[in-house]
């Protein structure tokens, strides 16, 4: 069924969004409750790494050359080239590594990545699709940030309305107007499709 080794196969659980719905602060949220059993999926990028990043922690930083041949040596479940340069994919060992803890696989990842992972694994994977209220708010939570250029944010902003096409495609979505309510409805999305 699939390329990846494992004789325990976990869950797969997908959150995807446009930069600043609060995917990552919602992940976070769900990896803190022992009960769900969950372990992040740490992507592989060519990106260089911000100043708060960690290798093996936050992503597994590749250089360019480094990630296309892993690309030619087919070893991602599932990758893309995000912005010119700047390739983001998961890697099938990482899956096999948190599988064989017996834990299931959470992650936290762009809209593309998140639904070839739930066309290879189809009856194993929760898609989840994390909304912001509306464009404007999205804008405000990028800025918000500090982290990254005006130009950074004009091109992940110009990017977000294809994103947010893409919802319907999901197997649920998770309106993200108030924090409170979208961690508890994510939380009890994650625990009845493991329990399922």
């Amino acid at each position: 069924m699939s390329e990846i080794k494992n004789e325990k196969q976990g869950k797969l659980i997908v959150f995807s969004a446009p930069s600043g719905s609060g995917k990552t602060t919602i992940v976070r949220h769900l990896l803190k409750q022992p009960e769900l059993n969950l372990e992040f999926s740490i992507s592989a990028t060519s990106r260089e790494p911000r100043s708060n990043e960690t290798d093996g922690k936050d992503y597994y930083y590749l250089s360019l050359k480094e990630f296309k041949n892993k690309i030619k040596t087919d070893e991602f479940l599932e990758w893309e080239e995000v912005y010119r340069d700047n390739f983001y994919g998961t890697l099938k060992t990482e899956i096999e590594r948190i599988w064989s803890h017996g834990k299931h696989v959470i992650f936290d990842i762009d809209v593309s990545g998140g639904l070839r992972i739930k066309r290879k694994f189809p009856e194993q994977t929760l898609a989840i699709f994390v909304k912001p209220p509306d464009l404007n708010e999205l804008v405000r939570r990028l800025k918000d940030r500090g982290e990254e250029s005006e130009e950074k944010i004009s091109m992940r902003v110009s990017k977000a309305p294809a994103e947010l096409a893409t919802a319907p495609l999901f197997d649920k979505i998770v309106i993200n107007s108030n924090l409170d309510e979208a961690l508890e409805e994510s939380y009890t999305l994650v625990s009845d499709f493991i329990k399922g």
